[in-house]
């Protein structure tokens, strides 16, 4: 008995060294990095160590178990000796087990890791000194470790690299914007600007590009009044130029440069010579990312594009203003004309041009319509139906039930879309 009372302060030390451990590895994995990122540049001292050590996580965790496990196999194998001399044969071991059992789980694992969930940047920046300690002094030994722990992995095929990255920076923002969004933290238009920042590296330009039956094209063939006017009658201030055939675009005129010229010849609009005045387009390829785009455009400082596919025909054209546009939502000025691409309806259903996306469509409604396999939604019902649906014809999907409203031609030009009560589980 004199022996069990004087090893219990020890037993107690080791078991409140493990508390610790299993708070600074709750602590520092839970902890935020933007907090964190943002107390350094204010010059914190624990912030900068907590971001130390959040820089290799995977080294940081590995030393905290390693101490973390030596501690309660050192404490369990010290009750266990002084336990067995009281109670001798298994009785002991049993009861040794028991009662370690009971306090390791109560009081190093259960209780500082409640606290370090409760209050994880404190404790991180509490605790981040002495397991930085901890981190430097078995360091080395964990290196070996996930050394052997990669090669004898390599022997089942799976090949790690040293620098692998657990963590997919990207997923973890969107998770936690669609998170707050659903416990109401986050409106729905930053859930939609955050979530477009996030999707410019997924998407290419042909899914935000305007097709070609859409563009507004002039005839460089036309005189120069006809071709004036036509540009004037445009809504936009880059306007493609065309040599016989409308996708054989051989320039593009930038409405600046007409009036440019207008004044040079003092506005006798019969002398004007377009052929000089035309900029060179700008041709890309449709699988270009709208991240890589946007980079493009800010580095050539040119708003307008000609998108063609992998054999060179003219698929579309985009402008810095339609990535923009998947970022904020539909940016509109003075002499835009709203398009009646969307019209709900007093019944709850919604009125869609085909040719609306389908982001501008969850946009517009607040849905949450998949966008992986077509881009407008028209191309949606396609996909869905596997043919080409007639007028009248309905169908439900995507808890939605989808009827075509108009048809010409083998293009689907109007639907109605009408969502569907939310089942009782669902509610």
């Amino acid at each position: 008995m004199a022996a069990l009372l004087a090893l219990a302060p020890l037993v107690f030390t080791l078991l409140a060294i493990s508390a610790v451990f299993s708070a600074a590895e709750t602590a520092l994995t839970g902890a935020s990095r933007g907090r964190m990122h943002q107390l350094e540049r204010e010059g914190d001292r624990a912030a900068r160590r907590v971001n130390k050590l959040l820089a290799d996580q995977e080294t940081m965790i590995g030393s905290v178990l390693l101490g973390n496990n030596l501690i309660n196999i050192l404490a369990s194998a010290l009750a266990t000796q002084v336990i067995t001399r009281a109670i001798p044969g298994g009785w002991g071991v049993a009861a040794a087990t028991a009662l370690m059992t009971v306090l390791v789980l109560v009081f190093a694992e259960v209780l500082p890791k409640t606290v370090a969930i409760v209050r994880s940047d404190d404790v991180a920046r509490l605790l981040s000194a002495p397991t930085l300690v901890v981190v430097r002094v078995a360091g080395p030994i964990i290196f070996g470790i996930q050394y052997v722990i990669r090669k004898t992995l390599g022997l089942f095929g799976m090949r790690l690299g040293m620098e692998t990255d657990v963590l997919a920076a990207h997923e973890e923002i969107r998770g936690a914007v669609e998170y707050h969004h659903s416990e109401g933290l986050v409106e729905s238009g930053d859930r939609y600007m955050l979530g477009g920042v996030l999707d410019l590296g997924e998407m290419d330009v042909s899914e935000v590009m305007v097709h070609r039956r859409s563009m507004g094209t002039v005839d460089g063939g036309l005189s120069a009044r006809e071709i004036v006017a036509a540009t004037l009658a445009s809504q936009h201030s880059r306007v493609p130029i065309y040599h016989d055939d409308p996708e054989n675009v051989v320039g593009v005129l930038h409405v600046k440069d007409l009036l440019q010229a207008l004044a040079n010849t003092d506005g006798r609009i019969d002398d004007l010579d377009i052929a000089p005045i035309l900029r060179e387009p700008w041709f890309i390829p449709e699988t270009t990312s709208l991240k890589d785009q946007l980079a493009a455009f800010l580095k050539r400082q040119v708003h307008f594009a000609l998108v063609v596919d992998e054999y060179g025909a003219l698929q579309g054209l985009v402008t810095l203003e339609d990535i923009l546009e998947e970022i904020v939502g539909e940016i509109e000025d003075e002499h835009d004309t709203v398009a009646a691409g969307v019209k709900p309806n007093a019944d709850g259903s919604v009125i869609v041009e085909g040719s609306v996306t389908i982001r501008d469509l969850n946009r517009a409604m607040d849905w949450d319509l998949p966008d992986a396999e077509a881009v407008t939604v028209a191309g949606l019902l396609i996909h869905e139906a596997q043919a080409i649906p007639e007028v009248g014809q309905a169908y439900t999907f995507h808890r939605h039930r989808w009827r075509v409203e108009a048809r010409k031609g083998a293009r689907v030009t109007s639907l109605r879309i009408e969502p569907l009560p939310a089942l009782p589980d669902e509610e």
